[in-house]
């Protein structure tokens, strides 16, 4: 218990930022598309991860320096900010909320791909650190690739039924 006692102010804002996307994210997911609350949802979850992602860079006690999280967190950032692109862009096509879609959905992914290494290193296996690390991610990046083209025609589908109400 003396590591959580060591977490700095950073640390826990990361944490707290990380449970909360976390849980937003999922929501956004599992929720119908193109409503009220899912904007309300998407919006916290955008908060939730401009708030974990800056405190990422705030957090250097691992490698002592930008290391492949803070390359992961740009990566995040990116992911997170072609989603809002796509969807704050006018005239509203189909095509632009697709890759609303489909950002966002690699957005979430990477949070859980994130989730599942961390939980690997602190479960204490008795393997390498990146080993474990890349173990998780690459799971969850192939698990979410198999899926991503059914869930994003299935989306897809439910925003247009949204929007011709």
């Amino acid at each position: 218990m003396r590591e959580v006692a060591s977490y700095s102010l950073t640390s826990w804002s990361h944490l707290v930022a990380a449970i909360l996307a976390m849980v937003f994210g999922a929501l956004v997911l599992v929720r119908p598309k193109g409503t009220l609350r899912h904007r309300r949802l998407g919006r916290c979850y955008v908060a939730c991860m401009l708030m974990l992602n800056a405190t990422a860079f705030g957090l250097y006690r691992l490698f002592g320096t930008f290391g492949p999280f803070h390359a992961a967190a740009v990566v995040s950032l990116l992911t997170l900010f072609a989603a809002m692109r796509a969807i704050r862009g006018r005239p509203l096509t189909a095509r632009r909320i697709e890759l609303h879609l489909i950002f966002m959905y690699w957005s979430v992914l990477g949070l859980y791909a994130a989730f599942f290494s961390e939980l690997m290193v602190r479960v204490r296996i008795n393997a390498a650190f990146m080993v474990l690390v890349s173990a998780a991610t690459g799971a969850t990046i192939l698990i979410g690739a198999v899926l991503q083209n059914r869930l994003v025609r299935r989306w897809s589908a439910e925003v247009q039924g949204a929007r011709q109400e």
